[in-house]
């Protein structure tokens, strides 16, 4: 049986990592991946030809969120994928939740709005297009917690619970499509939670960490149930091939394990961003109040002083 044209993926032998890791491209992510690369290294050298610089962890960061899209898209791993619950829980939660991490602290958006050339007066190139649209009202819904969080949620149960995920992945189209929406669901939701790139919503850090909290659990709830169920689920991994030697309601368990576990992972990363950005946020802060302070000659303790000596002169 063919899975949507990921190959003979009913004469698969059974899972290993070196199995699931070796070489299977998948033509619309390596795509993807390269292009992604591509534009983001011309950013990079726009910058520095012109004598600008460009945080070498940021790119760092962003080439390994590419290479995360490739390791889950370009492997083996996208054919084990289309029959092991387990193994597809794995790209889910890399896609939607690690890659789109990394990819943001690599701030693609920033970078794009420095490289970009101005358009000429009265005109709109790229860069103001792009403008226009991270300030667009669609950009403000997508953006907005009382949109991101819900469909977090329910790019889990909403899909996995109802015929919706079967249909998916019965052709390929219908699996890219789903692996796409796994991976814009994850920059949409922590988008404004990261706060590196510029956005229509920018709420202040404490808020930024409720937000994180308020989807997190969903995801351990989720594996938790199907670690719980007393049979299949889900109708596609019902009856894995003979040939991986498994059982489905294990795989089943695996996966739910895979979930829950993995919902701890990003939530760390993303906490521990926020509190260096908070900190650095504080110190540029403090350091911009003591400039000012020099600036001035420090007149609020001018003032006091000239406010403490009045008083004593009351005194006398």
């Amino acid at each position: 049986m063919d899975h949507g044209g990921h190959g003979m993926t009913m004469d698969l032998p059974p899972f290993t990592f070196g199995r699931g890791l070796a070489w299977s491209a998948d033509p619309f992510f390596l795509t993807a991946c390269l292009l992604g690369l591509g534009l983001y290294a011309w950013g990079v050298l726009r910058l520095r030809r012109r004598g600008d610089s460009w945080p070498v962890g940021r790119t760092i960061s962003y080439v390994i969120g590419v290479l995360t899209i490739g390791l889950v898209m370009c492997t083996k791993l996208n054919d084990y994928g289309m029959v092991m619950f387990s193994v597809h829980m794995v790209q889910h939660m890399i896609i939607s939740m690690l890659s789109p991490i990394l990819l943001l602290l690599g701030a693609p958006i920033t970078l794009a709005l420095r490289a970009l050339p101005p358009a000429a007066r009265g005109k709109k190139g790229p860069r103001e297009l792009l403008l226009m649209f991270l300030h667009s009202r669609y950009m403000k819904v997508i953006t907005h917690p009382a949109f991101t969080i819900p469909l977090f949620i329910a790019s889990l149960y909403a899909l996995y619970f109802t015929p919706i995920f079967d249909f998916l992945m019965g052709s390929k189209t219908g699996h890219i499509a789903m692996m796409v929406h796994f991976l814009a669901v994850g920059v949409v939701f922590f988008w404004p939670i990261m706060g590196v790139d510029p956005g229509p919503n920018r709420p202040g850090y404490l808020m930024r960490m409720l937000e994180l909290f308020a989807g997190m659990p969903f995801h351990a709830f989720f594996g938790i149930a199907l670690m719980m169920a007393s049979e299949p689920m889900v109708e596609t991994f019902k009856n894995p091939p003979a040939s991986l030697g498994i059982d489905a309601l294990s795989d089943q368990n695996a996966a739910g394990g895979i979930a829950w576990a993995f919902s701890e992972v990003p939530s760390v990363l993303v906490l521990i961003a926020l509190l260096f950005q908070w900190y650095s946020s504080e110190q540029r802060q403090a350091k911009r109040q003591d400039r000012a302070a020099d600036r001035d000659g420090d007149k609020e303790l001018e003032a006091y002083n000239a406010y403490l000596a009045s008083l004593n002169a009351r005194g006398n």
